[in-house]
């Protein structure tokens, strides 16, 4: 598994917060902090909870090294009884949430944090900054899912951000149910199979066309993919199947009116003999882009820029935000971005028939069940020790289940209502 030191992975404010509780003596106050997002994006009716387990990695690697505390130190971010209690830190509290793949909506309490008020408070941008990226990544990348109907995605946005998130991006992905990733740094850390042939460079760098095809194919044989938008796409087809033959696996394009190109492209192959070879299409597509494609003949989609950034969305809007101090609820009532107090224990209610009707969360107890009804949070740390995390495959079989289960309405990409509404039950 791949580590990485996060303990500056945050802002200023919440050590100087940790400074100031420690001595007014309110650091050890039991706090119970609550991840949730008061509104979806525009446009979307669900949220898709990710990034969880990686989250819980970081949060066990979460130390402050010397070097970062003389840092501090000399700095004046804290001052030495800040220093002091940060060269012990260890989160040792609990920290409860939604599985990885759940869907989520305005008010679910996706993410229970609780412990003192100070390793509380220090974890906050950690948390926001790992969940509002890939969440928002993993419900982009669902929405595309459900566009492409079934055809397989290759994840490819790797150049379209930075490193460490391309490597995130292509997790979240992975999740959302693209079949694949080009980057191979998550095929490393996470066992996503990868998948990638050739750019448009290596067709470039030889004589001609075919010289280029005949290279690759006889490196990688006839299971590969011949990119055939360099130069003219009609030749560059006549060209690959010429070169690899009818069993050519599949060819790719990257450019140009894709509806009209595919159609073109598959009769010619058809033309050629080559019926089984598949159309891989890519070139800044988005939901809506492959939803325009579900009537042509494209076999799979490559989408990269999109993926990474959201799709126009590239936060998830979650906030972390303090609800119990000692047991007893706590409220913020600004105009805007009030909050409802006390921790919060949330269940999906469901027809007979699997059908999501509505989640119900209810501060301080927990809601009459009833048949049908899902429990939606699990324990991720107890008494800071993690707690053993279901494999990327089961996170990813779960959000597929949780798509089947909403009104079909929650899965259009027009504006819309969330999918299911969310309902808060006043505590007693």
């Amino acid at each position: 598994m791949h580590t990485l030191r996060p303990a500056l992975l945050t802002d200023h404010y919440e050590l100087t917060m940790v400074s100031a509780a420690l001595r007014d003596g309110t650091a050890d106050r039991r706090c119970v902090f609550e991840v949730f997002s008061r509104r979806l994006p525009a446009g979307r009716r669900y949220g898709v909870v990710a990034g969880t387990a990686r989250l819980i990695e970081l949060i066990r690697a979460f130390r402050f090294d010397p070097a970062e505390i003389e840092f501090l130190r000399r700095t004046g971010v804290v001052d030495e009884p800040g220093a002091e209690w940060l060269s012990r830190y260890r989160f040792t509290g609990e920290i409860d949430g939604y599985a990885e793949g759940e869907l989520f909506f305005p008010g679910s309490p996706i993410l229970t944090v609780s412990g003192s008020f100070a390793e509380c408070v220090v974890l906050e941008t950690l948390v926001l900054s790992v969940l509002n990226h890939d969440c928002a990544v993993a419900a982009a990348a669902a929405r595309m899912v459900t566009a492409a109907r079934g055809r397989a995605l290759i994840e490819m946005g790797s150049r379209r951000a930075h490193e460490e998130a391309a490597v995130a991006a292509a997790r979240a992905a992975y999740l959302a149910g693209f079949r694949f990733t080009s980057n191979l740094a998550a095929g490393q850390r996470y066992g996503i199979p990868t998948a990638g042939t050739a750019a448009h460079a290596f067709t470039l760098l030889h004589d001609d066309e075919r010289a280029a095809f005949a290279s690759q194919v006889a490196t990688l044989g006839k299971d590969t993919t011949l990119l055939v938008d360099t130069y003219d796409i009609s030749q560059g087809i006549r060209n690959a199947i010429e070169v690899a033959g009818p069993e050519l696996r599949a060819v790719r394009i990257d450019s140009g009116d894709l509806a009209v190109i595919a159609q073109q492209s598959r009769q010619l192959l058809d033309s050629l003999g080559a019926t089984e070879t598949k159309i891989i299409v890519s070139g800044d597509l988005d939901e809506y882009a492959i939803a325009a494609l579900a009537a042509e003949p494209v076999d799979m989609y490559g989408a990269g820029t999109a993926v990474v950034t959201g799709s126009g969305a590239p936060t998830a809007g979650l906030v972390y935000k303090l609800v119990e101090v000692e047991g007893r609820p706590v409220v913020k009532r600004s105009e805007q971005k009030a909050t409802i107090g006390g921790r919060k224990v949330a269940v999906r209610r469901h027809k007979p028939t699997g059908t999501a009707t509505e989640e119900i969360v209810v501060p301080q107890g927990v809601p009459d069940h009833r048949p049908n009804d899902r429990l939606l949070q699990r324990s991720y740390v107890v008494d800071g020790e993690p707690m053993a995390l279901p494999t990327l495959d089961e996170s990813r079989e779960h959000l597929r289940q949780c798509l089947i289960s909403i009104p079909w309405e929650g899965l259009k990409l027009s504006v819309g209502d969330p999918a299911i509404p969310v309902t808060v039950v006043p505590a007693e």
